[in-house]
This record gives C-alpha cells, structure tokens and sequence, in this order.
C-alpha cells in the first residue's frame, strides 16, 4: 500500500518553540507551569506532565512559580498580572500570534475598530482581543461578516490559523461592509502551507489520516479541508484510533497529514501502523523513536498481549523524560549561520519575505537582503542563513549574502587571472571614487582614474568604466582598482597590433588628433603617425589648419615606418594625381585661363593656374607696351586672363602672356611678300628682345620650389 506523508506535518514553528522553551525551563529548581496548554494535543500536555510542567488557567495558581506563557498568547492585562505574582515568566507566545497583537494594538491606538476573522473561544483570539483599544468585532464566518454594522473605517485580521480560502471570502464581504478597509493578511505562513500540501495529498490519494488533538482548532480545520476533497478522511489522535480494515493495504493509497501540534512521534505511530518498517525509513524523515502505545490502545489489546507488553510499558514510563527530550532534538533540522539552502517563497509582505527551508519553521527575509525584484509566491530561491534564531523563534535569511559572497568569490579569481571587471561609479569620497563592482564596494583613488590629471571626479559617477583590481584583501573584502592601468595596458595592446599590421606604402583611414605648425598627428588605432606640412597639398602651405582640422577622419598614405623609433610619416596629398601629369592636356598651347597672380619677380609675374602649378608671364608679356617694372601691369592678388605660349611638364614650365590677349588678331591679308621683321614694340621706340636666359632661369627656379613639395 503506497503511504504519502506530507513534508510539512506535525509542529509548527510556534509549537516546537514552545515546546523547547519548556523542556529548557525544567530542572532550574522552580515550580514550573504552564498558563494554559501548551500545545492542544493531549500526548504533549501528558508528556510535559511527567516532567512535572502543570497546566494551570488562573493567576493565582502562579505565584512564586515559573510561568509558561502558551503559543497562543495572552492579553497584555493577563501578562501583567501574570508578572505581579510569578517568580519568572517565560513568553513562549509564537512570533506570528506576537505579530498579530502589534498590528491590532497598533491600529487600535487611537480607539480605531478591529475586525478579527476566527473561532470566538479560540486561546490565540481570546488574547489577540486584550490587545485592542477600541471596539473589536469577531467574525467566524461570512454571515458574521454580512451581519456587522457598516463601518466608515476599520483593520481587518485573521487568526494564525485560520483557513486561507475562508479569510480570502470574509475579507470581499467585509469591502461591503467598511468604507475604509485595511487589510493585514496575519495568516501562520506554515498553516497556510500545511493546508495547502493536504489539499493536494487529498486529491490524489484515496484515504486520508489527519493526525491530531481533537480539541485543536487547526488539526480539525485541517480535517475539514481534507474531508472536503477525500470522502474517507479520518481524523486521529494515535495510531490505536485507527479502525481495523480503514484502507485496503494491498491496492489503495494513503496520505497521512498532522496538526500545527502534532508531536513527530505521534505521527510515525501512525505511519508504522499503515505500513512496514521497510516502507517507512524509505518514505518518512522523522527519526526513529520507538512508538509508545496510549493507556486506550492498551486496554483495547487481548489480556495476554498486554501482559507481554507491561515490562516495555513500565520502561518506557521510567525513561520517559529522556525519551522525550532525545525525541524532540532528533526532530530538529540542523541548520548553521552561513549555511546556503534552498526554500520556496510562501509568503510575501511589504517589509519581508516568508520562505519554507524544509524545516519545521519558516524563514524570514528582509526585503533590504533581497535581491530577486519580481519574486512570486511558489518561487524557488536560495538563500544563506543568518540567524537560526533572532530571538523571536524565526530563522534569519538572506539572499545578498550568498550574491555578495559569490560576487566576491569572482573578483578574487578575476583578480587572481589579471582580468578586468566593470564598475559602475557611484558615489566621490576622499582621495578617490566609490564604485559598485557586481554588488562589492570597490576604491578607486584618484590618481588611478586616468592617464591625466582628474579635475572633477564627480563626473565618473553614473558611469561603467573598465577596472583592474591592484589590492584585495579577502578577509576584509576591500578592493582597490584602477582604470589607469586598464587604459595604459589597452593602449599598449592597440599599439603593438597597430604596428603589426601596418605596412609602408598602403593606405589606411585615421583621425586628426592634434595640429602643429610642422604638420598634423594622426590617429592609426593605437599609434599616431605625423603628415608633414609639406606632404597635406601639392600647393604651399602655410599652417595645417588650412587642410585639416581635429577630430577629422581622414585617409592617408603610410610614406614610412621607423619601428625602432617609433615614428611614422604619412602623406595626404600622395592620394590625389600630381598636378603636373595632367597639365599638358588642361593647358595646351594656345589655351586662355584664368589664374591669380601670387609673386612678382624684376623679370615677371607668377601666376597660379591651380595649386602645385604656376606660369610665368614674363615682363614683356605682362602689357602691349613698354613698362619699367612689372607692378605697373599687375599686383598680387589680382585674378588674370593669360594665354598659355607653351608648356615642358618634364621641366614644369609654362609660359604665359597677358599681352597676347590684348592685341587684337591680325586681319587676314592676300600674301605679300616677305618684309622685314618688325620691332616687338611698336611704340615708336627701339624693341626690347625677350630675354630668354633670364626667363629659364626663373622657370627652373620655379620647378625646383614645386619639387621641394612633392
């Protein structure tokens, strides 16, 4: 028979808090008692008995005795007392039930109404009721709801236990109910939990035992849950309790589910019963404490039977207060600060995060140790704990730290490999800059933030910058980077593959960095290559800001490489055609353009046709008649018209005349014979012959300048 046991069954966190509050207070010489039951479980209250814990339910009976205050709670007005008179009080009231008093009293300050969602007589509601300062109304139901008087305003709560589904249905009916509605859902995270698993165990199996006092309000609401979903639901408070032929053992299943106050031992009764030995250490976790037969279970045995047993009887009666002890701290799940679990997410509020860790208590953690944002009821996280206990019974969680630790981890390795990692500036402090390096503060100085002196730190923050980790310490978890040396050795990398991959004679494409009066730097990708002034134009050029500027994207011609010293010279011009290759079929003989005079000689006139290319007009070419100085016919500056006589693109000479477009064309005339030749001034005054010599000379002069700037 296939036997299913529910993971969350048997003490709550609450209850086992109680319970180990108890088995710590015996032995210390005082009187002890507890204010009520301890848990409503008749095989608790009996066992705390036999180490002399009595149950008492009136002030009175305290004094001079350690009171044990119940997990239920009690009124703030019954504690008081409780304190007048008692040698000790010990507060064993579970930190949920603690949680619902100060959202009641806390609200109600100001005589503000409470609506508590439970069952009236419940110990847990009648305490919660002593901590309200103004009207409290309770509900058990949805009549009850429908049948409160309207309310402008009021704080709607549950009992612990209270079933979720029934608290969901009471609270739309309360909306119609109050204007203003504040809602605080105080449901036990574990209760909602355990309901929850034994709805789902009660569907797919075909029997049901829910085990647990039969005074317990959340073992019978458990029951009611269960008896909803599996017709054969039975509730039990041992395994003598169960009817012979309850299950066919050879083909049905069972699930096996317990109150919030079920002792674990009383659940592997039940367990042991529906199976064999074999199938329970295969299918349940609890340990493995010899099942004590009730006095009930006992009478209902044959005579003989019960004779075989009154030797194990009496012994386990003897030893009973070690048994008991043993038993409760072998149920325990042993957990240590800086363990790393894994939990499912059961409740979420405004300031925390319920998560179960497979224990018997919940864990708690604060939104501010939480890093998943969008985290989900049914989420599987995993967190490291802090605290076992806070002091209020609640195990401590956190999710940071696991990230941080890890985080850390990484950086160490990061650090350790001579890698980079990335940082986001956050905020400037003394000497330096704080960034945010996967969730761990790391310095970095002010010298370290750049190759260059850093005027405003301030504005780094913001912004991701690429880090190199120079100091860790790990048992302090300080970290100190730099991004100077990221810079420094990202720089030298670009310039070692920069100077493997370039070549002399190719083309590359670059970036103006900076000028100069010699010529422009030029950006390669990690090394700077110079144009020289000479080498940005085939025409003179005074200053590099006349071709150029900085930041422009320019391509250019690598002319040299000089490795050892580090030093390349580019050239700009050498991409566009030399301008004296094309000139014999832009300016044929014969051909009228237009230039700009840009230097006056004694023997001429220079005239720019286009830059890197220049013709002379000379003297006697500059006007029709004689002139003494060629400043007379033309100034620098000034745009002409000029003729082009003859071109030697070999020795870059052009001859130009301003004159011959001057002179009007002779007027074609029948053919006469030959006269003799005719002054080149007619002007009345004897001709001046064009020196030749002294025109070639300036033309050879000319081309040698033009050589220089190539």
């Amino acid at each position: 028979m296939p036997v299913s046991v529910a993971r969350h069954a048997g003490f709550c966190m609450g209850v086992r808090r109680a319970v180990d509050g108890a088995l710590a207070a015996v032995g210390q010489g005082r009187r002890i008692v507890s204010f009520g039951e301890l848990a409503h479980n008749p095989e608790v209250i009996r066992r705390l008995a036999s180490l002399g814990i009595e149950v008492i339910s009136d002030v009175a009976q305290a004094r001079g005795k350690t009171v044990l205050i119940r997990s239920h709670g009690i009124a703030p007005q019954v504690m008081d007392q409780l304190k007048d008179v008692a040698a000790e009080v010990v507060d064993l009231t579970c930190p949920f039930v603690a949680r619902l008093h100060e959202a009641v009293s806390t609200y109600s300050a100001d005589g503000l109404p409470v609506i508590l969602v439970g069952q009236r007589d419940h110990p847990e509601v009648v305490g919660t009721l002593g901590c309200a300062h103004g009207a409290v109304y309770t509900v058990g139901s949805m009549a009850d709801a429908a049948a409160l008087p309207p309310l402008s305003r009021a704080l709607a709560v549950s009992q612990t236990t209270f079933p979720r589904e029934q608290w969901q249905a009471i609270v739309e009916v309360l909306r119609q109910r109050v204007q203003d509605l504040t809602v605080r859902d105080t449901i036990c995270t574990a209760t909602a939990l355990r309901q929850a698993q034994a709805r789902e165990l009660a569907a797919r199996s075909d029997a049901m035992l829910v085990v647990g006092g039969l005074g317990s309000a959340n073992t019978r609401k458990l029951y009611e849950t269960c008896k909803g979903i599996c017709e054969r639901t039975l509730l039990v408070e041992r395994a003598a309790d169960i009817p012979p032929g309850f299950a066919n053992i050879h083909s049905e299943s069972i699930g096996i589910t317990a109150g919030a106050s079920t002792p674990d031992w009383s659940l592997k009764e039940v367990v042991t019963r529906m199976t064999d030995k074999e199938q329970l250490d295969q299918q349940v976790s609890t340990p493995d404490v010899a099942p004590q037969e009730a006095p009930e279970a006992e009478a209902a045995q044959a005579p003989e039977v019960q004779a075989q047993q009154a030797p194990q009887a009496a012994s386990a009666e003897e030893n009973e207060k070690d048994s008991f002890m043993a038993g409760v701290e072998a149920t325990l799940v042993k957990i240590r600060p800086g363990q790393t679990v894994k939990g499912k997410v059961v409740q979420i509020t405004d300031d925390e995060v319920c998560v179960n860790i497979g224990t018997k208590g919940d864990g708690l953690i604060k939104r501010e140790d939480l890093i998943t944002e969008d985290v989900k009821l049914g989420d599987e996280i995993e967190v490291e704990v802090v605290k076992v206990n806070d002091g209020e019974g609640n195990v401590l969680l956190s999710q940071r730290n696991i990230l941080t630790r890890r985080a850390f981890a990484e950086l160490v390795q990061k650090h350790e490999n001579n890698e980079y990692v990335e940082g986001v500036g956050k905020e400037v402090v003394k000497g330096g800059l704080i960034c945010n390096v996967n969730g761990i503060r790391a310095f970095v100085p002010a010298s370290q933030l750049s190759n260059r002196y850093v005027e405003k730190i301030g504005d780094f923050v913001g912004q991701t910058l690429k880090l190199k980790i120079i100091e860790l310490d790990e048992q302090k978890r300080r970290i100190v980077a730099s991004r100077r040396a990221v810079v420094r050795e990202e720089a030298a990398a670009r310039k070692a593959e920069a100077w493997a991959r370039l070549q002399e004679g190719e083309v590359v494409h670059g970036i103006v960095r900076r000028l100069t009066d010699f010529g422009a730097f030029v950006d390669l990708g990690g090394v700077d290559g110079l144009i020289h002034v000479t080498d940005l134009s085939w025409a003179h050029v005074k200053h590099p800001s006349e071709i150029v500027s900085p930041d422009q994207e320019v391509d250019v011609k690598i002319l040299s490489l000089d490795r050892e010293r580090e030093r390349i010279q580019l050239g700009l011009k050498q991409l566009t055609p030399k301008p004296w290759e094309l000139a014999p079929s832009k300016y044929p003989a014969g051909a009228v353009v237009t230039g700009k005079v840009v230097r006056i000689t004694t023997f001429g006139a220079f005239v720019e046709l286009e830059p890197g290319i220049d013709g002379l007009v000379h003297i006697s070419q500059c006007a029709t008649t004689r002139i003494n100085k060629v400043e007379d016919a033309v100034n620098v500056g000034d745009e002409v018209q000029v003729k082009v006589l003859n071109i030697d693109p070999e020795a870059k000479r052009i001859s130009l005349s301003i004159r011959a477009l001057l002179e009007p064309e002779p007027a074609q005339e029948p053919q006469q014979p030959a006269e003799p030749e005719q002054p080149a001034y007619d002007d009345g005054e004897e001709a001046v012959p064009v020196d030749i010599e002294a025109m070639g000379a300036a033309l050879e002069a000319e081309a040698a300048r033009n050589e220089d700037n190539e």
